[in-house]
């Protein structure tokens, strides 16, 4: 079963039988057969066909409808499906069992920042980001061992300090520096595509959380609370360095994002404008197109990174005997 991802503007797709076909300008640009799709995920200005609406929901296969950057405007799904018995899976969650994927999860985001690092110290090395990287093994270490939901939280506190420590040094434009993180609001241009990004990826991860019939507001590191979707920010806690803040280097060192044309500073803090937005955006869909093979082996879209890590977290509120498998950078 796979996800059909259409994120090409002005795509038209129709039903021929037992297959679905991609259209733009009149040509057929993709076929894919209904009985292999799990789900189907627009993103941005294309159109489905009544015919082919009815034949998803009498099959039971979800559309959900998105801007270009993932933000959710809603779904289609059959009347059979809904969270509500999923819901109670999550609910039923023993407090060992989402202590441990607290922790799994926490490794995994320190884990992935300590590889951004390194990348670092392979082209420039130097001691300084060699203390970084053995202070982050050891915090890794240590989230592995927690005790405590907040002593977990106090790790992983330690390691984001740490790693920002020497976030900087991966710059290389001198129009563009970075000190330390701050947020609400982001205080120089850095942190401003670091909080933009981060919002971007929450956005489509909430999205995914709720098309795989998960209760969003349920998670096991953050908070449970009706107006914070933990879930979604436990997810993002994995993919912040590999997806975000690399792409934030690559703009920042490519010099596709100036410091004088992308920004505006206003209530205090310093955020993207309409330019910079754009070029975010623009940028980041592009690398969430490229085309990726991932643990199953299929070539899928980068977006599917996001999909896997939400059906397992699924699979580990269904059964947490078999636990949670994190997403590593590798």
């Amino acid at each position: 079963m796979k996800t059909v991802y259409i994120s090409q503007q002005g795509c038209y797709l129709c039903l021929d039988q037992e297959q679905i076909l991609v259209k733009k300008n009149k040509q057929v640009i993709n076929e894919i057969q209904l009985p292999l799709v799990e789900q189907i995920l627009i993103f941005g200005k294309s159109q489905l066909t009544t015919q082919l609406i009815r034949k998803c929901l009498w099959q039971n296969i979800p559309i959900l409808y998105l801007s270009r950057m993932g933000y959710c405007y809603g779904r289609i799904i059959s009347i059979e499906r809904g969270y509500r018995q999923l819901s109670r899976y999550q609910q039923q969650i023993e407090f060992y069992e989402k202590l441990t994927t607290a922790k799994i999860i926490i490794s995994a985001k320190i884990n992935n920042s300590k590889i951004i690092i390194q990348r670092q110290q392979r082209r420039k090395s130097n001691l300084e980001l060699q203390q970084v990287i053995d202070s982050l093994s050891y915090l890794q270490n240590q989230a592995e061992k927690a005790d405590s939901i907040e002593r977990l939280f106090g790790y992983e506190g330690a390691g984001a300090s740490t790693y920002f420590s020497a976030f900087g040094q991966c710059l290389s434009n001198p129009d563009l520096v970075f000190y330390s993180r701050s947020r609400r609001p982001p205080g120089n241009e850095i942190n401003a595509l670091l909080s933009f990004g981060y919002q971007v990826l929450w956005n489509h991860l909430l999205s995914l959380i709720e098309l795989q019939g998960l209760d969003p507001y349920y998670g096991c590191l953050h908070q449970n609370n009706e107006r914070h979707a933990s879930l979604a920010s436990d997810l993002m806690e994995e993919f912040r360095a590999g997806i975000v803040d690399s792409l934030v280097l690559y703009l920042v060192n490519k010099n596709i994002i100036k410091a004088r044309e992308d920004f505006s500073f206003r209530d205090g803090g310093c955020y993207l404008n309409d330019n910079g937005r754009r070029k975010y955006l623009q940028a980041f869909v592009t690398r969430m197109e490229e085309i990726i093979t991932n643990d199953l082996g299929e070539k899928q879209p980068r977006w599917d990174l996001l999909m896997q890590q939400v059906k397992k977290i699924k699979q580990f509120f269904y059964n947490p005997a078999m636990g949670y498998q994190p997403y590593l950078l590798r």
